[in-house]
């Protein structure tokens, strides 16, 4: 109908409209990872739905700027798109990061099931709590370095921590953990402090599993230390399973911030279960009394990356083995049945020599046959039973004989 468009006419047009992700996001192509985080964040901020109840306008801007920085936040995707723009961005494989404090009840219920199910869900922090740190309307709880502290947040809510810390121990390095006995989902966040006293979100480490508990950390060690991101192996192994070993170190990130400066650090721990509070213990210490593990972390990191792009290209060479495997299984299929039926064919040819007429039994015939058989076992069943019965008269006839004393001399009823 004159008038209306198809839905490839409208995606066409969509495409059209679409804006530079740099453009979109306020950087340039040469920004670094924290300068486009950064960035993303105060404009998802500033047009988050929570902070714009109905108003449209700010709803499309907060989904052009989320979909810019899923381009420009992964390494692969920003680098197909500074090649070949968004036809090399595959916009269905775009994740969107949910603030869980924006969901109805039933759309968590959703997410938590599918969460279930294995299907990675990236998790945003409430808008709320971020508005309200950037305020300086949070509280904030001081924390003595190497002196465990446990606690139970709200969901999607979070508690604020401040540490000081002198230049020995800045330049020893300094670790934040925080670990939760019950398994349960939480963010470990860093702030920077702005003039005005706020605080702007920094660093954001999503809790994993390890062995009984879950856990995050933040190490400033003085050198580059890495990250990762288990939900980049998680969708590709969604996607193609065989890939997923090939690809699980693709999440081996480096952190942004390496070091810190002496003085007041301030780090939050937020509610990220779907329903539930979280317990968890959260510890800050400094570095300087774990030279070895140090070292250590820092030989096992090197060897990753070394292992990172062997697997590159140990993964070339396995799919072309694997190509020529699959062809070979094929052909191996072929070649039995094609000999399977060459040698039918001379069973047939040697069954051709003969004279005499070949006999064909049919159904008919073996049906017949059968029920010819099932006659004559009943006919022998009759017999059998009528001579039983003979054989039981006869025997009761002679006992009745014997038992019978007759004189033969003597007429009968004379004694």
């Amino acid at each position: 109908m004159p008038g209306q468009k198809s839905k490839a006419e409208k995606g066409d047009a969509e495409k059209q409209v679409r804006r530079d992700p740099y453009e979109v996001l306020g950087v340039s192509r040469n920004s670094t990872d924290q300068e486009i985080k950064s960035a993303y964040r105060k404009l998802a901020l500033k047009y988050h739905p929570d902070k714009n109840a109905n108003d449209v306008k700010a709803a499309d801007i907060f989904k052009e700027v989320t979909f810019s920085y899923n381009i420009l936040s992964d390494p692969d995707k920003r680098r197909q798109y500074n090649t070949a723009g968004f036809e090399a961005v595959e916009s269905e494989s775009q994740e969107l990061e949910l603030d869980l404090s924006s969901l109805g009840t039933v759309n968590t219920m959703f997410a938590a099931i599918f969460s279930k199910l294995g299907v990675p869900i990236k998790t945003t922090v409430s808008a709320t709590v971020l508005e309200e740190a950037l305020n300086g309307a949070v509280t904030i709880r001081p924390l003595q370095m190497g002196q465990p502290l446990c606690r139970k947040v709200e969901k999607q809510c979070a508690h604020f921590y401040s540490v000081a810390i002198t230049e020995k121990e800045a330049q020893a390095g300094l670790v934040c953990r925080v670990y939760s006995s019950d398994k349960s989902k939480f963010k470990l966040l860093y702030f920077d402090q702005e003039e005005n006293g706020g605080l702007s979100l920094a660093l954001q480490e999503d809790s994993s599993k390890a062995g009984k508990v879950t856990s995050a950390g933040m190490y400033f060690l003085g050198f580059p230390v890495y990250r990762m991101d288990p939900t980049q192996s998680s969708v590709t192994a969604i996607k193609d399973p065989d890939a997923a070993f090939f690809k699980k170190l693709d999440g081996f990130q480096p952190c942004e911030i390496t070091e810190l400066k002496a003085g007041n650090h301030y780090f939050a721990v937020y509610g990220d279960n779907f329903f539930k509070s979280v317990s968890y213990t959260i510890e800050v210490l400094a570095a300087a009394p774990f030279s070895e593990e140090k070292e250590n972390l820092r030989s096992v990191e090197a060897q990753i990356l070394t292992k990172r792009v062997e697997l590159s290209k140990f993964e070339t060479e396995y799919r072309e083995v694997l190509a020529q495997f699959t062809e070979m299984t094929s052909r191996y299929a072929q070649e039995m049945q094609a000999i399977d039926e060459l040698l039918k064919q001379r069973n047939e040819i040697h069954a051709s020599y003969t004279t005499a007429p070949q006999i064909r039994r049919s159904s008919s015939s073996r049906s017949k046959n059968k029920a010819t058989f099932k006659d004559c076992e009943e006919g022998v069943g009759k017999e059998k039973k009528y001579s039983r019965e003979r054989s039981k008269k006869k025997r009761w006839y002679n006992i009745h004989l014997k038992d019978l004393k007759v004189d033969k001399k003597k007429p009968c009823g004379m004694e």
